[in-house]
């Protein structure tokens, strides 16, 4: 029988998942990230996993919805016997009451494991996420300024799940969360036993009626992860704990486990080998400045209104505009968001648009197959991925902070061994379309 993994994730979104699965690979961990929740013919046709990921789109469901799509998960976790199931969320933590409900994650995943209570990292440094006594901080992309999440010019804004406010524990108890408590940076930052103390103050109230629902964790760097990591996992050696947040959650626990792989997994990416395709459907202003730094691309505006609208007239004039270019050995960036227009969400449904996105690429690659494609939007990497005919994505390179390339894995021998590069809104260097046709260090 193989050994269970340690830790099994769900990722609320495609591009969240994505960067789960590269923390996981770049700490020497077996990790393989499934497209929907396997079965066990599935699990049966892949090797021992130390990290096994699920990716979902939960965050642009409602409550009822994630209650469906979580049960499959919370059932696996306990067939499998894993220790450590983690809810991934996006560093920013954005959700809502009604859409993408953090509360209702908990709710639907808190029976599968044994700790009464569920622990929440709240930052990830390594992208410019910080959580200070309980407030949630953020970069305005790759080494920008770093805002409160409720003053962010791009997350307080946010055409779906709008952040309007900074403290974790308000922002969650009004998703169902009623009592977060805060375990703050100044206890991680004085080692592990000192954390362990604090956790232990916290979780031991004088009447077991008033044991808090969850404990947020501050992160304000990469040893203060650490820290947490150990204290997390002693922890789940003994009842099995529910662990929500972005993918600093597998970056804390993974010293604690040590590499199993036994190798580097810091690979270049190497120069793409044919044309490349990238689908821009994020509305940010991180992906325009994208846009603009993308020298080596023929750029396709499309026409989202009609897109969102579903009008198979303008599906397959885009795709074949697209297939054509790429068949002349062109790059293609086909970008949803107008260049002299009001910005797109101002006219059309965003969940609309991203599934008529998933359509197009699928359209795409039955006319043209390729060997390297990038998808910005987290709601369009999710809806582009589950229109192709795969089953799941392993770990190729890291093209920058928050932004993976995969491989996929697929029955259908046009898609197998595909590169992908899955990209939220506020990922990704200015040139990260550049690297992903000319390759990185």
């Amino acid at each position: 029988m193989k050994p269970a993994p340690a830790v099994v994730y769900y990722g609320d979104d495609f591009t969240g998942a994505t960067d789960t699965l590269g923390t996981a690979a770049r700490a020497g961990l077996r990790a393989l990230l499934f497209l929907k929740t396997p079965d066990a013919a599935r699990l049966g046709s892949v090797g021992p996993l130390d990290v096994l990921g699920i990716a979902g789109a939960a965050r642009a469901m409602t409550p009822e919805q994630m209650q469906v799509e979580l049960a499959p998960v919370a059932a696996l976790f306990r067939a499998l016997g894993a220790r450590v199931l983690h809810y991934k969320t996006c560093s920013t933590f954005d959700s809502a009451p009604h859409i993408g409900s953090i509360g209702a994650a908990v709710r639907a995943l808190h029976g599968a494991v044994e700790q009464p209570w569920t622990a929440i990292v709240g930052g990830q440094p390594n992208l410019g996420r910080y959580c200070l006594f309980g407030n949630l901080f953020a970069a305005a992309g790759a080494g920008g300024e770093v805002f409160r999440i409720d003053r962010h010019p791009t997350m307080s804004q946010h055409p779906v799940t709008p952040m309007h406010e900074a403290d974790l524990r308000l922002h969650l108890a009004a998703q169902g969360l009623a009592d977060v408590h805060s375990m703050p940076l100044t206890a991680a930052s004085q080692g592990t036993e000192a954390l362990e103390v604090a956790l232990q103050r916290t979780l031991q109230p004088p009447s077991p009626a008033t044991t808090p629902d969850a404990v947020l964790f501050d992160v304000a760097d990469a040893a203060q992860l650490a820290t947490i990591g150990q204290v997390l996992w002693a922890r789940a050696q003994r009842n099995t704990l529910l662990a929500v947040g972005p993918s600093s959650v597998v970056d804390a626990l993974a010293p604690a486990l040590g590499s199993r792989t036994g190798e580097s997994t810091q690979h270049a990416v190497t120069p793409a080998p044919g044309p490349v395709l990238v689908l821009a459907g994020s509305l940010s202003p991180i992906t325009a400045r994208q846009v603009a730094a993308a020298r080596s691309f023929h750029i396709l505006w499309l026409d989202a209104s009609a897109m969102a609208q579903r009008d198979a007239a303008t599906l397959e004039r885009h795709a074949r505009d697209i297939a054509n270019e790429l068949a002349s050995g062109q790059n293609v960036l086909a970008c949803t968001r107008p260049n002299d227009a009001l910005p797109v969400e101002s006219i059309v449904d965003a969940q609309a648009l991203a599934r008529a996105g998933g359509e197009l690429l699928a359209r795409v690659l039955a006319m043209m197959p390729l060997r390297r494609v990038g998808i910005a939007g987290g709601d369009t990497s999710s809806h582009a991925v589950q229109a192709l005919n795969a089953w799941g994505l392993s770990y190729v390179a890291d093209i920058g902070a928050g932004t993976s390339l995969c491989r996929v894995h697929s029955e259908d021998a046009t898609l197998d061994g595909l590169e992908i590069m899955l990209k939220g809104g506020q990922m990704g260097s200015d040139d990260v379309f550049e690297r992903l046709v000319h390759g990185a260090a």
